[in-house]
């Protein structure tokens, strides 16, 4: 059988002409940007929505230092911590664009959380499902990271949040996730196939972020707002109170103070 042309001509320990850094150094340029730091800590937000909350609430602005050409970057106040949030970084490819980015412009943990559909409903035990595994049913993680190897969190940092799913007073529990960048071919026949895999829940980042996060050494932690069954009835995709919003700001502060223990 003939190999997938995306396994083609990958060569993972060389690196790669193109880089982020030159890309922000020519923003910048063009954009009048100082060059200048992002936030320490970073959140991914696909849906927009917490983006959205914070700024209607007066807590949020825009940063300065962000040279992204594709993306805005807001920042607020959280315990004392200042956050970048990215708004609507949905799917695989753009949201490893915009962490690449990050991580070059002083971001030193990016906490992805998604919206996700429920696969196996009979595993889901709370409204956040940290990602643990997800599999690669996307292109960008083959980018980075072999066929062979499985895209997940790394060990130390799902050591330390291990800590306190084990006490059971956390907000969230472990699961595996399935990753596709084709969210309109969710057919009967996958998704039946992926609960035999122990799959929770379906999203369109979490492997190809665990996959540059692993092969680039990067800080990535994706979690799953269990939000829908796929559409399947009406009424579906309910977040919560601000849509989501509240529920999310909690669990950012909880990983804070998890990574500060």
């Amino acid at each position: 059988m003939r190999k997938p042309s995306i396994l083609n001509n990958k060569h993972y320990p060389e690196p790669s002409v193109f880089n982020p850094e030159n890309l922000l150094r020519e923003s910048r340029r063009q954009n009048n940007i100082p060059k200048c730091e992002v936030p320490k800590i970073c959140v991914l937000d696909p849906d927009g929505d917490l983006a959205d909350w914070l700024k209607k609430e007066g807590k949020a602005s825009k940063d300065k230092c962000w040279a992204c050409y594709h993306s805005e970057l807001y920042t607020f106040e959280l315990s004392g911590t200042k956050i970048g949030v990215i708004p609507f970084a949905v799917g695989a490819s753009y949201a490893v664009l915009v962490a690449e980015q990050l991580f070059v412009s002083g971001c030193e943990l990016l906490i992805s959380i998604t919206s996700a559909g429920i696969i196996s409903e009979k595993l889901v035990e709370k409204k956040f499902a940290l990602i643990t595994e997800a599999l690669r049913d996307e292109g960008t993680s083959y980018h980075y990271l072999p066929p062979e190897e499985p895209s997940s969190i790394s060990e130390n940092l799902l050591k330390q949040l291990r800590l306190e799913t084990e006490n059971g007073g956390s907000s969230f529990f472990e699961a595996k996730s399935w990753t596709t960048d084709a969210p309109y071919r969710e057919t009967q026949s996958a998704i039946v196939s992926m609960k035999k895999e122990d799959v929770v829940c379906v999203e369109m980042e979490a492997s190809a972020l665990y996959a540059f996060a692993r092969a680039l050494e990067k800080k990535v932690i994706c979690f799953a707002h269990l939000t829908n069954t796929m559409a399947q009835s009406e009424g579906d995709f309910e977040k919560g109170e601000e849509f989501g919003s509240l529920d999310t700001v909690n669990l950012i502060s909880e990983v804070l103070e998890i990574m500060r223990s």
